[in-house]
């Protein structure tokens, strides 16, 4: 539920993607027989390859969105297991499923290191369930009283990865995040701090019920229309906030960005001399407050509307950056993609030329994730359906720069 899908760290080597998920009927928990501990889904950072999908210009906007179609019917709760589960009467605002419990997950070492650092701050936490035992963050679900929180904590073994500090960092930028959100109260649904150790990177907040939009950074299965349309409204309603400009700090040095991508062949001499130049005509644009990791894995669909969760990368961007992110991974849903470029576009032509900035880095910072050796054949299915985007977003760049 509270996946960290921050910014994946490039490693040398990528785990096995997850095979497709039907399209309709998900399957509810097997019975697990006694003595066998069940395997805990895999979130955000499971990988699942995209089926090749045809993209034509009008994916980037070049033609009015078509009309969505209204959503559908949700499935069902899943069957609940025997004894591996809490029951609780079902209430308006409930999760969706119920609660896996899985008492050994909570002893093991990690975890234990975890909820001792918990303990310090919130001596009132008592642990339910770890929703994940991650390379980089454990997440487990407790109570304080009768309140339902979920506690986030930087893992040990983070400690011994050569990208430290940047997770240190990230986590501490996280933190001071929901701070300010305590002082200057977004305009969008996310959970509330309820305590932070910002030296043992230790944040609790508030367990909002819902559901991930999706478990995967790229789905299979998007969400229904009327999912969709819902997500953008409150993507939009955040990126049009003006908080305090001393609030935030801007989270990503495009020139930076654009000569690292050059470096490593990514983008051609042209490429960057074109997003050079769209740079320079954006020298003036006010930036734009972003989530900064919207993925729909970091969205929740609750009873009252999509919460936002994992504000690791939060802060200011040129225009369209959340679009863009958005409009990469849901390489499925073309009229999705029409609206979102619709609205990247909305803002007359320098909001254009930021998005497709943003896209085209967003889309160079995916491929760099999944083309790694030792790929499988649907990861291989996803490294072409990233360039043909990629080259795709090379094209309108070319013609925005053709039109200043």
């Amino acid at each position: 539920m509270y996946s960290s899908a921050t910014t994946p760290t490039p490693t040398a080597t990528r785990t096995a993607l997850r095979p497709p998920t039907a399209a309709a009927g998900r399957p509810g928990p097997k019975q697990v027989p006694p003595g066998v501990r069940p395997v805990a889904p895999r979130g955000a950072e499971g990988r699942s390859a995209d089926a090749r999908v045809p993209v034509g210009r009008t994916a980037l906007g070049l033609r009015a969105p078509e009309t969505a179609v209204p959503a559908g019917q949700r499935l069902p709760l899943a069957r609940q297991a025997d004894s591996q589960l809490i029951r609780r009467p079902m209430r308006p605002g409930a999760p969706v499923g119920a609660e896996r419990i899985d008492p050994s997950a909570l002893q093991t070492p990690a975890v234990r290191a975890a909820l001792a650092s918990v303990a310090r701050i919130c001596p009132a936490f008592t642990p339910r369930q770890v929703l994940r035992e991650g390379s980089r963050h454990i997440l487990v679900a407790g109570t304080i009283g009768r309140a339902p929180v979920v506690a986030k904590c930087l893992a040990p073994q983070a400690v011994r990865s050569e990208y430290f500090e940047q997770l240190v960092a990230d986590f501490h930028h996280e933190v001071a995040v929901y701070r300010a959100f305590v002082r200057h109260r977004p305009p969008v649904r996310l959970p509330r701090l309820v305590a932070a150790d910002h030296d043992r990177c230790v944040l609790v907040m508030e367990r909002v019920p819902g559901r991930p939009a999706a478990r995967e950074r790229h789905p299979v299965n998007a969400p229904t229309p009327g999912e969709v349309r819902a997500l953008l409204g409150a993507v939009r309603t955040l990126n049009l906030w003006r908080p305090p400009s001393d609030v935030f700090q801007p989270r990503l040095d495009y020139q930076l960005e654009i000569a690292r991508y050059h470096s490593v062949g990514q983008l051609t001499d042209r490429d960057a001399g074109d997003l050079r130049g769209l740079l320079h005509g954006l020298g003036h644009t006010p930036l734009q407050l972003c989530h900064g990791d919207a993925l729909l894995s970091n969205m929740l669909l609750a009873p009252s509307g999509p919460v936002l969760v994992d504000w690791e990368q939060a802060g200011w961007y040129l225009p369209g950056y959340d679009l863009a992110v958005l409009w990469s991974v849901l390489s499925g849903d073309t009229a999705a993609r029409r609206q979102i470029s619709q609205l990247a576009q909305s803002g007359g032509t320098m909001a254009r030329d930021a998005f497709l900035v943003n896209l085209v880095l967003v889309l160079m910072r995916e491929i760099r994730l999944y083309d790694v050796p030792g790929a499988g054949e649907e990861q291989r299915i996803m490294i072409r359906r990233l360039y043909d985007d990629a080259a795709l977003a090379r094209r309108a760049v070319r013609a925005a720069v053709g039109t200043r």
